[in-house]
């Protein structure tokens, strides 16, 4: 009897070529005759570019801004319309790029280049009561950016227990470890683009529009990409220079952006600030929430982070109110972030839910179960799954759950706990499944393997349908002449393209009838995802369970355990899923404790733009982290029963953290990262 692949913990398929270093990544393709380019950051926070000294450029082939730049399409991305105009609308934009023979002759060409600028003053520095905060229409991706059910201000003013408290997160850098890349080598009409994404199709409609060509004469090849956490979701301006610059010097071109030059063109999360109150009654439950958030976007697009969305459907109360408030400053345009949106929110929500509980003298646990919804607070229907208290009931006996401090000497012990959730979503996509002649079968789509495990994962859900050992099955991914395909986001890249890979390999076993190679192709483009048409809510949800150690002479904070039990439908791969539930939480960590980009207003500019200062978690920060998940099937998603996992393990991480520090100490943080100063002042 053939044994399932899916939910086995198989290696990853790609796992020898990476460790190998066979594996290659966007930069390290081979390109006869390439050429280097460097792009040239704006020193100004604000203004425009008033002239460039070309000859300057020592060494250069060519120099490219806007006074000699092709013209680009009307309806590119303002991200993406380099050197279209003479406008600077942050610090370090790129507004001129030089091109060279070498990589070091292209740095050497970038420093000595002459930009003269006409300076303006800049606004860069976000408040709560900012003079431009205005009520954008929607909020990522299209939520609606304020809801308001029942009366709200009513039931605070007479609610039993409130509470009123702001909270605030910091700007964050997605940082991977493959910096944003790409080589671009013209032939023609037709672009050939080797690029790291979390997407092929939208790179390529973006180098399209740009160039005002017909997709088809774009091709974008990304078989393996070095993280992404986001900043790869939307093309960014790499692709653009690497196209722009081979078409003008006529030869293959290369950009790499560096690691200083990602602070300020790839994206980042958007600093918050996140005014919660909640009602109760003095058993609990609540009466009345309302979340109201402020944050900044750019002056080049709007991008507005749906912050409060997850406080929508978490907690049962009649009386809700959420709102969204944006100010364009002068600083880049935020984007997305692992969890936007739920991972900020949440760490106010469940802060707060974690002080009403002790204002309550409620177990924060208990707190949560007493408040758990029978339907969805906002659209009233039904859950397709919902097993939050049983994560918090399965974690609160596994972790040995107590919320009482106690002291080591000088070292001072508390736990938290905090909920988590992430959406359960799909998009149509397509892949073809063809028979061999030797009996094996491949399988191709445009998914993206961003480091996950989702080229093994879909050779799983593929050999499972076509009812053969996974050793008979390769698939294919990373190009754009593949099936077009969901990026690797929102969590919703395998669900969306397992759904189409098991309708392709289903249709490929019924159709089959001896002729070899024999190949089909399926789109998912007006499936229904569940076994019915019932409007069904769905998401994952999760309990995070941390304990922290702080040393109450110098403030410093340590995780010493760790414990997120997790509800996200059937599990494809247990190793790979374990491996994201575990950089979730390291991630959620590192942004309780250390992450944070630091703005200087004066400038309009990050000064921690680097990895010497911008401190992400390393192995001494973080301890065994132990994670496990529930039986759970979810047919209403797709046809796997499974719900995306790349980003729930960062939401609610934070809280935990904050709220066991809370209880080791007394002191409430409400702004991260913890740091030693908040602390040691206040113990």
């Amino acid at each position: 009897m053939l044994q399932r692949a899916i939910g086995a913990p198989l290696d990853r398929i790609e796992g020898r070529e990476k460790v190998a270093g066979q594996a290659k990544y966007a930069y390290e393709y081979e390109a006869e005759r390439a050429v280097y380019v460097v792009a040239v950051s704006a020193r100004i926070a604000k203004g425009r570019v008033v002239s460039v000294d070309e000859s300057s450029a020592r060494g250069a082939l060519a120099v490219l801004w806007h006074g000699n730049a092709p013209k680009l399409g009307e309806d590119v991305d303002p991200e993406l319309a380099l050197f279209q105009s003479d406008r600077v609308a942050y610090r370090n934009q790129w507004v001129a790029a030089v091109v060279a023979e070498t990589y070091a002759a292209a740095q050497e060409a970038e420093r000595t280049l002459r930009i003269d600028y006409e300076e303006a003053e800049n606004d860069s520095v976000l408040t709560e009561d900012h003079p431009k905060l205005y009520a954008p229409e929607k909020v990522n991706p299209d939520f609606p950016a304020a809801t308001s059910e029942g009366d709200f201000d009513g039931a605070f003013a007479a609610a039993e227990v409130t509470l009123d408290e702001t909270y605030r997160t910091p700007a964050e850098h997605n940082n991977a470890m493959e910096p944003h890349a790409t080589i671009a080598v013209w032939d023609g009409d037709d672009v050939t683009l080797y690029d790291s994404n979390q997407g092929v199709g939208p790179v390529r409609q973006a180098v399209a529009t740009a160039f005002e060509v017909d997709p088809s004469h774009v091709r974008v090849i990304a078989p393996h990409v070095g993280g992404g956490f986001g900043s790869k979701g939307t093309p960014r301006p790499n692709v653009i220079l690497a196209a722009m610059a081979a078409k003008v010097v006529d030869r293959p071109a290369k950009v790499a952006v560096t690691r200083q030059q990602m602070f300020a063109v790839t994206g980042y999360r958007t600093p918050t600030i996140q005014r919660v109150r909640l009602g109760a009654r003095r058993d609990g439950g609540l009466v009345a929430i309302a979340h109201d958030v402020v944050e900044q976007t750019s002056t080049l697009k709007e991008f507005a982070e749906q912050t409060a969305v997850a406080t929508r459907m978490m907690y049962a109360a009649p009386n809700r109110r959420t709102t969204h408030k944006l100010a364009a400053l002068d600083v880049p345009t935020p984007s997305w972030m692992r969890a936007p949106g739920e991972c900020p929110g949440m760490f106010a929500l469940e802060s707060a839910m974690d002080e009403l509980a002790r204002k309550l003298d409620i177990d924060p646990l208990e707190l949560r179960i007493r408040n758990e919804p029978e339907l969805d607070p906002e659209s009233g229907h039904r859950f397709s799954t919902r097993n939050l208290v049983a994560c918090l009931r399965e974690g609160a006996e596994r972790f040995g759950w107590r919320a009482e401090p106690r002291r080591e000497g000088p070292i001072l012990i508390g736990t938290g706990v905090a909920a988590s959730t992430y959406p359960a979503r799909r998009r149509p996509s397509q892949a073809f499944a063809r028979a061999e002649t030797d009996g094996t079968f491949v399988v191709g789509i445009a998914a993206a393997d961003i480091g996950t495990g989702a080229r093994t994962a879909l050779t799983q859900i593929a050999a499972d349908t076509l009812e053969v050992g996974v050793e008979r099955v390769r698939v294919e991914v990373g190009d754009s002449q593949l099936p077009q395909a969901m990026i690797a986001g929102g969590s919703m890249g395998l669900s969306s393209w397992g759904a189409a890979v098991v309708k392709a390999c289903r249709e490929l076993r019924s159709q089959l009838n001896g002729e070899l190679p024999f190949e089909v192709h399926a789109d998912t483009e007006g499936d229904a995802a569940g076994v019915d048409r019932e409007p069904l809510e769905s998401h994952g949800f999760g309990a995070q369970f941390v304990e922290v150690r702080v040393d109450s002479d110098t403030g410093e904070v340590r995780v010493s355990r760790a414990l997120g039990i997790f509800a996200t439908g059937r599990i494809i791969n247990a190793k790979t899923a374990r491996s994201q539930f575990i950089g979730g939480m390291t991630m959620g960590i590192s942004m309780a404790l250390l992450e944070e980009s630091k703005l200087d207003g004066r400038f309009g500019d990050y000064v921690n733009h680097d990895l010497a200062s911008y401190h992400v978690a390393v192995n001494a920060d973080i301890p065994a982290i132990e994670v496990d998940w529930l039986d759970e099937e979810d047919l209403h998603v797709n046809p796997m029963g499974a719900k995306g996992i790349g980003e729930i393990g960062i939401v609610g991480t934070a809280a935990a953290v904050a709220n066991a520090v809370y209880d080791a100490t007394g002191v409430r943080v409400r702004e991260l990262p913890i740091t030693p100063k908040q602390l040691v002042e206040r113990l």
